[in-house]
């Protein structure tokens, strides 16, 4: 196994490294921490409690991952934070690990890039593709679908989801849910039309854009209720299973969709 300590960092008994991984001078790996092939960890980052990372991520300077939950229910569970591969935490991130008030976990996909001062709270679900900009933070129970931006100092309430494609401005400020797919902004937010730069950059083809066209007018601009809007989709005949998710999104909502 070739691994790459520095003299000053501290790996605690019973943590699991993989090959190819450096670890920074003053770092902290707690005994619970499985850090896989390839990865690099810098200087004065700490990952503790029962924490996993997969292949391939960076940890810059200052993060930490794995950290006690910031909530009053919180009584030392062993419970955890996964992480998949070719993620990037920049400098000064904090990401908690889960409560037992919900499934235990706060989880990461793969291929994101957090940067610098992002917060991660507490039974967060995150998926793949993500970027989150400069200090977005996420409350606690905070569910983002994949390929999603949040634009720098972006807020979500918890219990909220985000869906896949969608993107939030600048200052965004999110207490409802967010439709896939959406292009929202403002404190608090509002939806401002289809992401359709983020659907083309994904490869995503005209066809389906138009549908999710349509089917945004008659949510966002027919000026019917969300039930009579729900009503009146149903009626047609949608080809892209992007549109069909999008309506399932907004049934499946407990808290309301932005609007």
């Amino acid at each position: 196994m070739s691994v790459n300590i520095h003299p000053t960092a501290i790996i605690e008994t019973g943590a699991e490294l993989g090959t190819d991984v450096s670890i920074g001078a003053y770092s902290v790996i707690g005994s619970n921490v499985k850090i896989g092939d390839g990865s690099r960890i810098a200087s004065q980052v700490v990952i503790e409690g029962h924490t996993e990372l997969g292949a391939n991520n960076q940890v810059f300077s200052f993060t930490a991952i794995g950290g006690e939950p910031q909530s009053i229910s919180y009584k030392g569970e062993p419970t955890q934070v996964s992480i998949g591969d070719n993620n990037v935490f920049r400098e000064n991130i904090t990401v908690n690990r889960g409560t037992v008030g919900d499934e235990g976990i706060t989880s990461i996909g793969s291929n994101n890039l957090f940067m610098a001062y992002v917060h991660i709270a507490h039974d967060c679900r995150l998926g793949s593709g993500l970027l989150f900009s400069n200090n977005a933070s996420l409350a606690g129970h905070v569910r983002v679908g994949d390929y999603v931006v949040l634009a720098g100092y972006t807020l979500v309430h918890q219990f909220v989801r985000i869906g896949e494609h969608s993107f939030c401005g600048v200052n965004t400020y999110c207490t409802l849910d967010v439709p896939p797919y959406m292009l929202v902004a403002g404190n608090k937010a509002i939806t401002h039309g289809i992401n359709i730069r983020g659907l083309r950059h994904r490869g995503i083809d005209k066809d389906t854009i138009l549908e999710l066209k349509r089917a945004y007018r008659t949510i966002y601009r027919s000026g019917h209720t969300m039930a009579h809007a729900l009503d009146e989709l149903a009626t047609h005949d949608w080809d892209s299973p992007q549109v069909k998710g999008l309506i399932s999104f907004i049934k499946d909502s407990k808290r309301g969709v932005i609007r």
